[in-house]
C-alpha cells in the first residue's frame, strides 16, 4: 500500500516537472482569415457537388467534401464564425457557410486541406458580404477619405446632384465593412471559447493567414476607375489594397501575416475568351494585374502572395453555356414569331436541346451550374479546388521565416 501511494507520488511529480525537462509544450490554435464579397461568400449550390464526381480528375476532392452517403463532410476539427449579412453563424465546419444554408464558398475546402497539413484543430474567422468595394466599403484608414475624381463631378453637375449630400454619404460608407471585418475577428478572438469549446486559453492562438477574395465591384465601375481599359487604369486598386494589408497587420498586431490575394478569374484565362467575350478581356486582365501587383512590393516580399483563380475555371462549362444561350435565343425568337403556349414553347426547347446538346452535355449544364458567371457560375467543382489553392498558398507562406 505504502509502494504504490509513493509511485503516485512520483507520477505527479513527473507530470508538473514535464516542461522543465522539454516536454513539448501545447500548440497555439491556429486562426485563418477569410474577407471578401459575395465570391468569398460563396454561391456554389450543395447540388453542384455531383459534377465534381463526373470528372476523374476531381472525384479525390469530393471524396474530401462528402461522406459515403454523400451528405457533406462535418470538420471534426476546423471551427468557424462566419459573419455576413444575416449576422453571425458559427460551428464545425460543413456546407452551409456559403451565401445561404445551401451555399458553400472557399471555406469549406480551405478548412479541409488546411487542416489535413496541419494535423491540429484549427478556426477560420470568415467575412465576407456582397457587393461590396474595396475604393469605398473595404476602404483601410491610411488610404485616406475617397476622393471623388473630376469624371465623376462633371457627371453629378450634369446630372444636377446635390455633391454635398453625394459626398457626405460617401463619407459615411467608407471603410465600414473594413470596420465591420476587424471588430468581428477581434471579438472572436477575445472569447475564442464562443465558437471553439475545446480551445485552451492557456496555449493561446496564433494569427496564421488571411485571404482575400474580392474584386467584382471595382472591376466593374468605370466611374471610378474611367481609364480602366488602359494600361494603369486601376493603379489606385494596387494602392488602396497595400494599404489595406498594413492596415489589417498592424490592427491585428501580426507584422508578417501571411496575406493571399484571391486574384479574380470569372472567365477563365482571358486568352481562352471566346468571340462573345473578348471584348471584356482587356479589362479584365488590367484589373487582374493590378489586384497581384502589390504582392511584388518589397515589403510584402515572402509574405504576400497571389492565386490565379482563373485556372480552376471550367472552360467546358464555359462552352456549353454559350451554346445554351444560342437555343435560349431560338426560343425567343419562336415564341415571337408564333406566340407559342407555355406547353407549346417547353416542347420547342426540349426539341431544341436534345439538337443541340448530347444527354451528357445536358446532365453537365444542369448538375454543374448554379449561378452567374460573376459568380464563377455556383460551380462547387470551381470553388472547392479555388478554396484547396488558397489553403496550399497559405501554408507555403506560413513556412517562410517571419516576424512574431
Amino acid at each position: 500500500m505504502l509502494i504504490s501511494r509513493n509511485l503516485s507520488i512520483v507520477v505527479a511529480l513527473a507530470l508538473n516537472l514535464a516542461p522543465a525537462f522539454g516536454a513539448t509544450p501545447p500548440k497555439p490554435l491556429k486562426v485563418f482569415l477569410l474577407v471578401g464579397q459575395s465570391n468569398m461568400q460563396g454561391h456554389a449550390h450543395v447540388r453542384t457537388f455531383e459534377h465534381i464526381g463526373m470528372d476523374p480528375e476531381t472525384v479525390p476532392l469530393l471524396r474530401e467534401m462528402q461522406e459515403t452517403d454523400g451528405k457533406a463532410r462535418v470538420c471534426e476539427n476546423v471551427w468557424i464564425s462566419y459573419l455576413s449579412s444575416g449576422g453571425e453563424k458559427h460551428g464545425r465546419l460543413t456546407a452551409g457557410f456559403g451565401a445561404d444554408e445551401n451555399k458553400i464558398g472557399p471555406e469549406l475546402t480551405f478548412g479541409i486541406y488546411m487542416q489535413k497539413r496541419l494535423k491540429e484543430p484549427i478556426l477560420i474567422i470568415k467575412t465576407a458580404w456582397g457587393g461590396k468595394s474595396l475604393h469605398t466599403d473595404f476602404r483601410p484608414p491610411s488610404a485616406g477619405p475617397y476622393q471623388f475624381n473630376k469624371q465623376q463631378l462633371e457627371a453629378f453637375q450634369k446630372q444636377r446632384k446635390d455633391i454635398d449630400a453625394i459626398r457626405a454619404d460617401r463619407v459615411k460608407a467608407t471603410g465600414h465593412y473594413y470596420r465591420l471585418m476587424i471588430e468581428h475577428v477581434k471579438k472572436v478572438l477575445a472569447d475564442i471559447k464562443q465558437v471553439y469549446p475545446d480551445y485552451d486559453p492557456a496555449a493561446g492562438h496564433e494569427l496564421a493567414g488571411f485571404v482575400w477574395f474580392q474584386g467584382w465591384n471595382d472591376m466593374v465601375d468605370g466611374g471610378v476607375y474611367p481609364n480602366r481599359d488602359k494600361k494603369g487604369g486601376y493603379d489606385q486598386y494596387s494602392e488602396v489594397l497595400a494599404h489595406f494589408i498594413r492596415d489589417v497587420r498592424k490592427e491585428l498586431s501580426a507584422t508578417k501575416l501571411p496575406f493571399v490575394i484571391g486574384v479574380m478569374g470569372a472567365g477563365g484565362p482571358v486568352d481562352k475568351y471566346l468571340p462573345e467575350q473578348r471584348r471584356y478581356a482587356g479589362i479584365h486582365q488590367n484589373f487582374r494585374d493590378a489586384m497581384a501587383a502589390p504582392a511584388a512590393l518589397p515589403d510584402f516580399k515572402g509574405n504576400v502572395t497571389t492565386v490565379l483563380t482563373e485556372k480552376y475555371w471550367d472552360l467546358e462549362l464555359t462552352g456549353l453555356r454559350a451554346r445554351e444561350a444560342k437555343v435560349k435565343q431560338q426560343v425567343k425568337k419562336l415564341q415571337a414569331e408564333k406566340k407559342l403556349s407555355r406547353e407549346e414553347l417547353r416542347t420547342a426547347q426540349e426539341k431544341l436541346q436534345s439538337e443541340e446538346f448530347t444527354a451528357r452535355e445536358l446532365d453537365t449544364l444542369q448538375k454543374g451550374v448554379s449561378n452567374a458567371e460573376y459568380h464563377y457560375l455556383g460551380c462547387a467543382k470551381i470553388l472547392a479546388q479555388i478554396g484547396k489553392g488558397f489553403a496550399e498558398a497559405v501554408e507555403s507562406g506560413m513556412k517562410t521565416p517571419r516576424e512574431r
